[in-house]
């Protein structure tokens, strides 16, 4: 039987021992080791004496079985009245360092008068870092490291020359393997005090999680809620300006019609000029009833785009007078509607535009199908604009400009606008291809 050893590491050596028993299943380690220390000493006296009284005989004398019974008694009030003051104290305190001497001295008188009682003085191994300070516990190992080698080599004192030799040899045996094993405690209490740091560190890190998923929450719902009102003021745009992109310049077309009725000296002319007013008038009540139902163009409800942009570019040319050619270069590909909505209002907003101010003779108007992009290009050759001077706001109210680029800035897209002062205008959308689902 070897005892040399302390702290930590003699509790790995006994829990090797009892590992083929299966632990309660509620009882944590530090639990279990909390209760073997707590029954623990008085098994081991238990076990000492039934050993030491069965070889009475043979081993002490009559006033030594005695003076061992009467040792036993004191050990087991010594155990007694240790239970009854170790609950609410710190370990380590006088009251801890007076019960491991008076235990140990103890056990070493016990194990003089039988070796057996050398069981109960190994306990002295396990806790010895529990109960001494740190200047105290190798001294209190070599103080147990005497009474364990005392009775390995025969019993307290020595007989013979052989005895002393053994006992020299085994007390160095259980002193170094007493030292080894509590340098081995010491490292194994270290590493459990970084790890009960590290669990106290990831447990205020939790908490600091939980309070930012918390603030997380609060701040996703302002978002949602300012995402809502942008959401609400941007259809709010897009709804102003399809109406100003539909009804508003079919009006204007209309007003426009009825001026050059009154105008006309020849009633064939002026007959031609209240037919397109009254085309105007259905068109604009048609993009009314569709305008409530999906805001589509209703250019678009049975034409693809370049079909579409192809006939609004001949209608506005005979209804202007003015010569409008159309072009398509690329690969024409179906492409999402919001894309071929957005491209067609672009286009007859910029033939108003043309129509309203810029007192052109021709106008072209050409879709590009390119690599990932589409773009839609209106140019004319009238008076021009400085497209850096602040833009006039126009008794209608109208979007213009500003309204191609809130379009196209919903698509990821840009405007560009190319003019002079005499030199024409010309409007450049450019936005994703994004091909129809």
């Amino acid at each position: 039987m070897n005892e040399g050893v302390s702290g930590g590491a003699a509790r790995g050596m006994l829990s090797a021992m009892t590992t083929e028993q299966p632990p309660a299943p509620a009882l944590s380690p530090a639990e279990g080791w909390e209760r073997f220390f707590r029954w623990g000493p008085y098994g081991l006296l238990a076990l000492g004496t039934v050993m030491a009284a069965a070889t009475a005989g043979q081993v002490m004398s009559t006033a030594g079985t005695y003076a061992a019974g009467g040792l036993v008694v004191a050990a087991l009030a010594l155990e007694l009245w240790r239970s009854r003051t170790r609950p609410g104290r710190s370990e380590r305190d006088p009251a801890a360092c007076a019960y491991y001497a008076v235990r140990t001295a103890l056990a070493f008188v016990l194990s003089w008068l039988n070796p057996f009682f050398s069981v109960y003085a190994v306990i002295g191994y396990f806790d010895a870092q529990d109960l001494l300070p740190a200047r105290w516990v190798r001294p209190g190992l070599f103080a147990t490291a005497v009474t364990m080698a005392g009775s390995q080599s025969g019993g307290l004192p020595p007989g013979s020359v052989t005895q002393w030799v053994a006992f020299g040899a085994l007390y160095a045996l259980n002193a170094g393997l007493a030292l080894v094993f509590g340098h081995l405690g010491a490292k194994e209490a270290q590493e459990a005090a970084v790890r009960a740091a590290t669990i106290a560190e990831l447990e205020r890190a939790n908490a600091r999680l939980e309070q930012a998923l918390a603030e997380n929450a609060g701040l996703q719902a302002q978002l949602l809620l300012q995402a809502r009102e942008a959401g609400i003021n941007d259809e709010r745009r897009r709804l102003a300006a399809e109406i100003h992109d539909t009804i508003a310049q079919g009006l204007a077309g209309i007003v426009t019609q009825l001026q050059a009725v009154t105008a006309a000296e020849d009633p064939r002319s002026a007959r031609e000029h209240l037919d397109r007013a009254q085309e105007l008038a259905r068109r604009s009540l048609g993009e009314a009833r569709r305008s409530v139902q999906n805001l589509g163009p209703a250019a678009l409800a049975h034409d693809a785009l370049p079909e579409a942009l192809e006939k609004a570019v001949s209608e506005w040319g005979e209804r202007t007078g003015l010569r409008a050619e159309f072009t398509v270069t690329g690969t024409v590909e179906p492409l999402h509607d919001e894309i071929e909505a957005t491209l067609l209002r672009i286009a007859q907003e910029a033939l108003a535009n043309t129509a309203r101010h810029a007192r052109a003779g021709r106008v072209g108007v050409t879709l590009s199908y390119m690599d990932g992009e589409v773009t839609l290009d209106v140019r004319d050759d009238g008076r021009g604009f400085d497209p850096t001077a602040p833009p006039p706001r126009t008794a209608s109210g109208g979007f213009g400009l500003d309204g191609m680029r809130a379009r196209v800035e919903r698509l990821a897209g840009t405007v560009d606008i190319e003019s002079e002062p005499g030199q024409g205008t010309a409007v450049s959308a450019r936005v994703p291809l994004v091909r129809h689902d």
